[in-house]
């Protein structure tokens, strides 16, 4: 006899529905899937067989067939242990249930039939809901996370007896009510403050122009001027999520397997900071069946690759693409994924091998092709992508000494909030989340320049020796300090501290 029972697959960081078919024929005892699964779910006929029997049911000694269709995409995972289970209890039947097309299983069985939780739930109950699935029986752990999805009737499940008893109506499962309001900034809490910094109050303003407007930014100094330590706290005046941003990286966290169980939904922008011995695959993502990488991770967020000239030429040369196109596409021979990674770049930096190049209070001791050979670690395409280049001085003792506070976190927060609504009002009808996004095309119509702005964008550009891409990105830039201020317009002040955020590239690199 013939079954069918509704699943879902994860291809990237989208879901996939699945019909997982179940056909039991005459002939000597086999078990075969097909429909291109990996070596986890060829594995589960094992766990299959050992669920059913100890539960009390009977497993067929007959040939069965297991097909997952669509049969050209690739599954992975153990996710299909309870739909197939399911699928052989209807097939031989020994449940006798009417109808299952509004119901979706998916579920790692163990071998007394426990249910077990698995990655990427949040994309399939998407998925599920988007294409008029009405029920789905997962993992009693995996069920807040589900729950976020409004419209679908979430029944958590900790043991397959469970699942077949609510099926044949001797008990019944209480779907799980939507939770994602109450999750929604109810952890904005951060235990470091900008005002914790002494002094460099050059640095936070750079720091809050490019939170504003999502830039990337470049901090040079010497050792102990606090590049480290005021990267730490941009997170901490990083512009609300909204909702939509939210679901994003909870996806990629959850199909990672990185999502806190406490913690369902993420409300708190990424801030990653890996370490400068990592390799390029796992910066971009990768692997046999590729995997997001720490830029996909800091989607919509932060990276911060301090010592940036420590990283591998390699390395921070895939950062290229992805830093235009806002996301990273990777081939494999199982597959061809494409991950997210729309993030703010924020590097931090030595002028030179011993740190004190350029410093007043220390004499640095480098020899010029050391400097040179230092510095040329960073390809120039590279810091023509990074908006902001900013100089980090030592910090003086009356600065340290002092008891003057500069601005909290929540009272820089509060305007690069303001900014951030001005350019979701500004695009509202374009898929633009930041000035840092725009295109050139959008940037002719929303950053124009007077006559006298106009004129110093010109000098600028035949002094400094700008290219296109670096002309453009001071447009963008202005755009941001023009929000900060609540101006519609680009006028001359914000066009030259715009201007002024690209000369440390000439001042170390010429």
């Amino acid at each position: 006899m013939l079954s069918k029972v509704h699943s879902c697959a994860l291809v990237g960081i989208e879901g996939h529905i699945v019909e997982v078919e179940v056909d039991i024929s005459n002939g000597l005892p086999s078990f075969s899937l097909v429909g291109l699964p990996d070596i986890a779910l060829k594995e589960s006929k094992e766990r299959v067989y050992s669920a059913i029997k100890n539960n009390g049911f009977q497993y067929p000694m007959k040939h069965i067939t297991v097909n997952l269709a669509p049969a050209d995409l690739k599954k992975e995972g153990p996710a299909y242990d309870l739909p197939i289970a399911i699928g052989i209890l209807c097939a031989s039947e020994q449940l006798k249930l009417n109808d299952l097309s509004n119901t979706a299983f998916v579920g790692e069985l163990s071998l007394n039939g426990d249910i077990r939780p698995i990655h990427g739930v949040l994309s399939m109950c998407i998925e599920l809901y988007n294409k008029g699935v009405k029920n789905l029986i997962l993992p009693a752990e995996n069920a807040i996370e589900a729950s976020l999805v409004k419209g679908l009737n979430v029944l958590p499940a900790n043991h397959i007896m469970r699942a077949i008893k609510h099926l044949t109506k001797e008990d019944t499962i209480s779907p799980i009510p939507c939770s994602i309001d109450s999750y929604l900034f109810n952890n904005l809490y951060y235990s470091e403050d900008l005002n914790e910094v002494k002094g460099q109050e050059n640095v936070k303003r750079a720091l809050e122009i490019a939170a504003s407007g999502a830039h990337n930014l470049l901090m040079i100094g010497p050792p102990g001027s606090g590049k480290t330590m005021l990267a730490q706290r941009l997170p901490t005046i990083l512009p609300n999520m909204t909702i939509e941003e939210s679901l994003q990286v909870t996806k990629i966290y959850s199909i990672a397997g990185l999502l806190p169980n406490s913690t369902p939904l993420i409300t708190n922008r990424p801030f990653r900071s890996p370490h400068h011995t990592i390799s390029s695959v796992s910066l971009v993502g990768g692997g046999r069946i590729p995997k997001p990488g720490e830029i996909s991770l800091s989607h919509l967020g932060v990276l911060f690759l301090d010592e940036l000239p420590e990283f591998q030429k390699n390395a921070l040369e895939v950062l290229r693409q992805p830093l235009e196109e806002k996301k990273v596409t990777i081939s494999r021979v199982n597959a061809t994924l494409s991950y997210p990674a729309n993030f703010m770049l924020v590097a931090s930096m030595n002028p030179c091998p011993c740190g004190y190049y350029g410093d007043n209070n220390h004499q640095c001791s480098c020899t010029d092709r050391q400097i040179h050979n230092y510095l040329n670690k960073i390809s120039g395409p590279l810091l023509d992508r990074i908006d902001i280049h900013v100089e980090v001085k030592a910090t003086k003792y009356e600065h340290l000494k002092g008891k003057t506070k500069g601005e909290s976190s929540i009272e820089i927060r509060e305007k690069v909030n303001k900014a951030r609504s001005i350019q979701l009002d500004r695009y509202k009808d374009k898929k633009i989340l930041f000035n840092s996004h725009l295109t050139p095309k959008d940037i002719q119509r929303y950053c124009y320049l007077g006559q006298k702005e106009s004129a110093i964008m010109k000098k600028a550009f035949n002094s400094l020796r700008l290219s296109a891409r670096a002309y453009h990105r001071i447009l963008k830039l202005a755009r941001t300090i023009a929000d900060i201020e609540q101006c519609d317009t680009i006028n001359v002040y914000h066009l030259s501290e715009a201007i002024q955020y690209r000369n440390l590239d000439r001042k170390f690199w010429v």
